[in-house]
């Protein structure tokens, strides 16, 4: 439940379009619904700007599935960290639900209208680091900000990025997906004036320590204003990215 429905909601009952008791029904629903395993918090849009997500990871596929029809219909539903079992428990009840296997991500659009003509570009060093910017790029999409895709331009050949980089410059957010040591991100922080978030990826061989040489290559960045979030966290970034997009809008 956003403002949006909560002002229609208040319209309907101001119009006589729906009685009092109707309306207390709909409110009682507002702060959050206990389905025993799981409270869906429905005042998340409210607060926040955009609604709850669910992280699909450690659930079991019953849960998955009670939370998605929860909040069905409601509002946009992304669900990140899918397998394939809930993907495909969740897409039986609704056909309208898209599944992204590289992602890992289940979308339900409820409202297709974005926000703004402002757009954010995801760019990744590597095509190792797609599922995490498809994940980006699935929630940027969900919560409604158009996006741009360049994928593989990392430094190991860097006249790639270059090739790309007035395309990249149009971006209002850009978010930077690199693994390995993660340099990407600086050699973009100091070519641009738009915000740039970082994520790091557990893609690299032994020393990459799964992510973590990257992510401390981020956050010891000599690009100023760098923004860093976690290992492999795409959907943290186009959250971050969202609220920036909001302030423009």
């Amino acid at each position: 439940m956003d403002d949006k429905y909560l002002k229609t909601l208040l319209q309907q009952v101001a119009q006589g379009e729906m009685n009092t008791d109707e309306a207390m029904t709909q409110l009682q629903k507002l702060p959050f619904q206990d389905l025993g395993h799981t409270k869906v918090d429905f005042h998340r849009a409210l607060r926040n700007g955009f609604p709850e997500v669910i992280y699909a990871e450690g659930k079991n596929t019953d849960q998955v599935v009670d939370i998605f029809k929860a909040m069905y219909e409601k509002h946009n539903v992304l669900a990140t960290r899918v397998t394939t079992e809930m993907a495909d428990a969740v897409c039986k009840l609704y056909s309208d639900v898209e599944y992204n296997p590289l992602a890992k991500t289940l979308a339900y659009k409820l409202n297709h209208e974005y926000h703004s003509d402002h757009h954010v570009t995801i760019v990744t060093a590597g095509t190792s680091d797609l599922p995490v910017a498809e994940e980006a790029r699935v929630t940027c999409d969900i919560l409604g900000n158009k996006t741009k895709l360049i994928s593989d331009v990392g430094v190991a050949g860097i006249h790639r990025l270059f090739d790309q980089l007035d395309e990249i410059r149009k971006a209002s957010v850009i978010i930077v997906v690199a693994g390995m040591e993660g340099a990407l991100s600086s050699v973009i922080g100091g070519l641009v004036q738009q915000p740039v978030i970082a994520v790091p990826t557990s893609i690299g061989y032994g020393a990459n320590l799964q992510g973590i040489s990257a992510l401390l290559g981020m956050l010891t960045s000599c690009a100023s204003g760098i923004t860093v979030v976690n290992i492999d966290n795409g959907f943290g970034a186009a959250c971050a990215a969202h609220k920036i997009i909001k302030q423009f809008t």
